[in-house]
């Protein structure tokens, strides 16, 4: 039995909650959250013993062997630090950090410990782009370019449940992660070249909310990005692969080909859900004492591109 506790009792924690629920041998034996009277009525919900505004009561319990961290960005690599030092394997949601000294603080502590550090990358995850993965090994796809939307209607600060959050979300430190680190998994490629620009920033949030990035490896395979918070439609992202032999798009778990036909994926993995997948390969890591795919170091590369990109970005200003 792996005892686990998550941290951030918001939407994205609950959405770990419910996907720790199917999975055997896990045992969720504490939540931490900002608001106590609030942590406590979803520990009750999914009957979880402990409940605490403070990590670091819940990494003193015993028997603990593992952290899910589901908190604001700008505590991510703190955090991170915080598990590891108290020698605590840990899962922290996208992205590691909101900076490159962060993530190497948190690759750095991770190869001193050997302890599992992964960070929630779900997009390797999902179904729908684990099909496109398996062809590109297998030797029967090779991508010419991916062209992707990443959109949301967020004009003010609230979570997905509508809540208002403490921090402000980022598109580039988090949104953009996700894409730019997939474009390198699925070409199995560095980028080599990455432009970036964006838009005026919010007046109240301070955040850039329109951005536009373009991608491109060392043998020519090429990303366009589009991120906005200023889109009051479809939400959320969608990926287009124009590869060398067909086109897929992607949105989250489902796949379709370039004709809207959809691709059966339910026999890709155990499970039809990108996040419980996520979790599982976590505790299997554990488990089986390896690297997990997601660790901190494979998706390194990423946030050294993301630091790129900012310096850009800053001397635009």
């Amino acid at each position: 039995m792996i005892k686990v506790a998550l941290a951030g009792a918001g939407a994205f924690g609950q959405k770990h909650l419910d996907a720790i629920k199917n999975i055997d041998d896990v045992e969720v034996i504490s939540l931490i959250s900002r608001n106590l009277e609030a942590t406590q009525e979803t520990a009750k919900k999914y009957g979880i013993p402990h409940a605490t505004t403070e990590l670091a009561e819940a990494l003193a319990l015993p028997d603990l062997d593992a952290v899910i961290l589901c908190t604001p960005t700008q505590m991510h690599a703190e955090q991170s630090i915080q598990c590891m030092k108290a020698g605590k394997h840990v899962q922290v949601e996208i992205p590691l950090a909101d900076s490159l000294a962060g993530a190497e603080a948190v690759y750095k502590l991770q190869q001193e410990t050997g302890l599992v550090c992964m960070v929630g990358h779900t997009r390797r995850f999902n179904p729908s782009h684990q099909y496109v993965h398996n062809k590109i090994v297998a030797g029967e796809l090779n991508i010419q370019q991916m062209d992707v939307q990443t959109y949301f209607f967020r004009r003010t600060n609230m979570n997905a449940l509508g809540q208002a959050r403490s921090w402000t979300d980022h598109l580039l430190w988090h949104h953009a992660a996700h894409t730019v680190d997939l474009f390198q998994y699925q070409t199995g490629e560095t980028v080599t070249i990455a432009n970036a620009i964006q838009g005026p920033k919010h007046p109240d949030l301070g955040i850039a909310m329109d951005m536009s990035i373009q991608l491109r490896t060392e043998s020519g395979k090429i990303c366009t990005l589009s991120l906005s918070f200023n889109n009051d439609g479809p939400l959320g992202t969608f990926f287009r692969y124009i590869c060398d032999n067909d086109t897929y798009i992607a949105r989250y778990d489902d796949l379709v080909n370039g004709k809207e036909e959809p691709i059966d994926v339910s026999h890709v993995d155990v499970s039809m859900n990108g996040i419980e997948l996520q979790d599982r390969e976590f505790f299997a890591a554990i488990r089986e004492g390896r690297e997990p795919n997601s660790s901190v170091a494979k998706v390194f590369p990423c946030y050294k591109t993301l630091h790129d990109l900012e310096q850009q970005l800053e001397g635009q200003q």
